[in-house]
């Protein structure tokens, strides 16, 4: 008969309630605190639900009234360095973590407010309706929400993307030495998700001082939590990860105090993450000023019995018994933040002219310019001032031939060796002698507390780095392994990392690297194989360089670190064990942003194309007889930073272009850059833009359907000859 022996998970899983020893036994001052804030944020979402029902919100409104608790009763514990981030429905804690850096010792509520906390407030709301005078103009509004200064990193409209960028701000507190901790808060929906999950197991292998806090309501908008997982204690889900956790009445706000004193202690000890569940309750519907039962997905008498438990009500009633406050002081209060949001209103708003009795709208005055509406894509390069530019015919040192890997190897080592912010992380950068390439090669030896071998979770380690970023204090380098990746990651790719200057005002740098390899050739078929520039193109924020040379390897790299922006370096199989002229020992120079490299010069037809695609169209550039082609490696392929003026120049010549890449047609970068040239020069081209790109389907597996899905040497001699050009005409 076999053994059945029952196991243990190794992480502490407790639930915490409060007694009346513990509300006797609390600092007067902690109780009027937490009152403040509980009625500060509920005025304050109760007056933006107003403004929603008069249309003067554009876009949601998720409020969290009845759920302050959670986020007050975690925030009060905080200081200011300590950062959080939250989802949509975040103004309970960015307003909590807010009033917390701005009255660290508690607000009293039987003083008037100070100009500081009214002006928070005043910019909260106006980011809130979309005006510029919020924290990032208007361009945020309910959704995303950050003030760096209050350690607030920004609220997020994708269910459970933060969490990853959470993570990532823990990391960069932890290599600093402090023992300051993150605050992710998320719902029940979001514990569901990959990307919080994958943060889950990395945040426990790192032991990272970041706190899951999940405010379980209940409902992911109307999909009942029992009904949308088995086990709907979700802080079960740390000890999974070996991750101490809590459970807590969400309601209670100095249960969830105390929560967070433990789930601190832990933290800056050093012991790991934590996971704190507060069963908490939203009184509306997922959006706007309706309860849930007005949708049928809630009862009436469920939304009694949760609003019995009131955070506001129980706070007040212990202030009361205790003589601390009275009732009258407490009800005075409520009126104080009451008339201040009339107030704040009266700032933002004025009657509608020959309208309705009451009927306001926003100030013409308070809008942002329109003209503001691309402002801060990306940053200005002014970080680029004082850097030491250098190309192929201005270099001074002494070159060498070289093997392309060894270029890549070589300047990501200089440049970690010259600024500890630096960091590598990817998939096994650690090991294997450099990686699976050799980029990473000695590189774990020298800087072994920067070299971040990860686990597979690509959404999780990118969202990390995009975390170190914002953060400000470190500079990751990312490794995918192939490109394709991307895809597993394009949440924090796309929605985070390239958005994440733009969305929060246009000034916040967003330093990132990502370095991935197109593997066309080597037989791993149609999922590790594209070119991923004609989709990267297409997103907003990032740019995109792709070398062909060891030496432009070197320039483009020290680019992308000194950048400010997300940089994509894009790579080629093809290109690794070619060799090529490189530098010696001058691993500094910079090659300038947006600048193309004439390959070879032409008269006939401009070519233009980049990354392992370069060194076959100028063999198929000789190989042609009677065409004298021009040759242009673009270098840099980002809609920002592409070289128009060698492009245009070389156009006015020859009349003529032919756009070389490898990728599939579907996803050809040359798509968009060929609209983009026959808007610019149309006056000067003799014949529509031509393109050469691989085929429709993704490489296969079978060596002679792979060979016949991209394009080379061959393709571009076709291409070439077809056109019509030079003595073919």
């Amino acid at each position: 008969m076999s053994e059945v022996s029952p196991l243990q998970q190794s992480a502490p899983w407790v639930r915490l309630e409060t007694t009346d020893e513990d509300w006797d036994g609390a600092d007067p001052a902690l109780l009027t605190a937490m009152l403040s804030q509980l009625v500060l944020i509920r005025t304050f979402e109760e007056f933006v639900l107003t403004l929603a029902g008069e249309g003067l919100i554009h876009g949601p409104a998720h409020s969290s009234i009845g759920q302050e608790a959670g986020a007050v009763g975690s925030a009060l514990p905080l200081v200011t360095a300590d950062t959080v981030n939250g989802t949509h429905r975040g103004h309970h804690q960015f307003l909590a973590k807010v009033l917390t850096h701005l009255a660290p010792k508690g607000i009293d509520p039987t003083q008037p407010l100070s100009p500081e906390i009214r002006e928070a407030l005043l910019r909260t709301l106006a980011e809130i309706c979309g005006l510029d005078r919020g924290f990032s103009h208007g361009r945020g509004g309910s959704m995303h929400l950050k003030w760096d200064e209050a350690g607030a990193i920004g609220t997020n409209a994708i269910v459970g993307g933060g969490v990853p960028l959470a993570a990532g701000s823990a990391w960069a507190h932890k290599q600093a030495g402090t023992d300051n901790v993150s605050v992710t808060y998320f719902g029940d929906g979001a514990s569901n998700i990959g990307s919080t999950l994958e943060s889950f197991n990395l945040a426990a292998a790192w032991k990272l001082p970041i706190c899951f806090f999940i405010e379980n309501n209940r409902y992911a908008v109307s999909t009942n939590v029992d009904e949308a997982t088995g086990e709907s204690r979700l802080s079960a889900r740390g000890p999974g990860f070996g991750i101490a956790s809590w459970q807590v009445d969400g309601m209670d706000p100095l249960a969830v105090y105390l929560t967070t004193q433990q789930a601190l202690q832990h933290m800056r000890a050093g012991n790991g993450p934590t996971v704190i569940e507060a069963d908490v309750y939203r009184y509306f519907h997922q959006n706007g000023p309706f309860p849930g039962s007005a949708f049928k997905y809630r009862t009436k008498e469920e939304e009694a019995s949760w609003r019995a438990r009131d955070p506001i009500d129980q706070v007040s009633r212990h202030l009361v018994r205790r003589g601390i406050l009275t009732q009258e002081e407490i009800d005075q209060f409520v009126g104080q933040a009451k008339a201040l949001m009339s107030q704040l209103g009266d700032v933002l708003l004025e009657p509608v002219p020959d309208g309705k009795p009451g009927e306001r709208r926003i100030k013409a005055s308070e809008w942002p310019d329109p003209t503001f509406v691309d402002t801060g894509i990306r940053g200005d390069l002014s970080e680029f001032e004082g850097a030491r530019f250098a190309d192929r015919d201005t270099f001074t040192g002494e070159i060498q031939d070289m093997k392309f890997i060894d270029a890549v190897a070589g300047v990501i080592g200089r440049r970690m060796e010259l600024d500890d912010a630096v960091v590598v992380l990817g998939e096994d950068v650690h090991r294997l002698n450099g990686g699976t390439n050799g980029a990473t090669r000695g590189l774990k030896d020298r800087f072994p507390d920067r070299i971040l071998g990860t686990p597979i979770s690509e959404n999780a380690f990118t969202g990390l780095a995009g975390g170190m970023a914002l953060d400000g204090r470190y500079l990751p380098i990312i490794e995918f392994m192939y490109a394709d990746f991307m895809w597993v990651a394009a949440d924090q790719l796309f929605n985070q990392i390239g958005k994440a200057r733009h969305m929060f005002g246009g000034t916040h740098p967003v330093p990132v690297v990502l370095r991935s390899k197109v593997a066309m050739g080597t037989g791993y078929g149609s999922q590790h194989s594209m070119d991923p520039a004609g989709v990267f193109v297409t997103n907003p924020g990032w740019r995109i360089v792709a070398p062909s040379t060891p030496f432009d390897y070197v320039g483009l790299m020290n680019a992308a670190l000194t950048c400010e922006d997300p940089v994509l370096v894009l790579e080629h199989v093809d290109l690794y064990t070619s060799s090529g002229e490189g530098p010696v020992d001058d691993y500094d120079y910079v090659l300038p942003v947006g600048k193309a490299a004439v390959r070879r010069e032409g008269s006939d037809v401009t070519v233009l194309t980049y990354l392992a695609m370069t060194p076959y169209v100028l063999e198929a550039a000789e190989e042609v007889p009677g065409v004298d082609a021009e040759v242009i490696d673009l270098r840099w392929l980002d809609r920002a930073s592409i070289d128009w003026d060698t492009i245009g120049e070389s156009i006015r010549k020859t009349n003529n272009v032919l756009i070389a890449e490898q990728g599939a047609l579907g996803t050809s970068y040359g798509g968009w850059l060929a609209d983009e040239i026959q808007r610019r020069y149309f006056d000067w081209l003799d014949q529509p833009v031509q393109r050469l790109t691989g085929a429709v389907s993704s490489p296969s597996i079978s060596k002679v359907l792979e060979r016949a899905a991209f394009a080379r040497t061959e393709e571009a001699v076709t291409a070439l000859t077809s056109m019509g050009v030079g003595e073919n005409a």
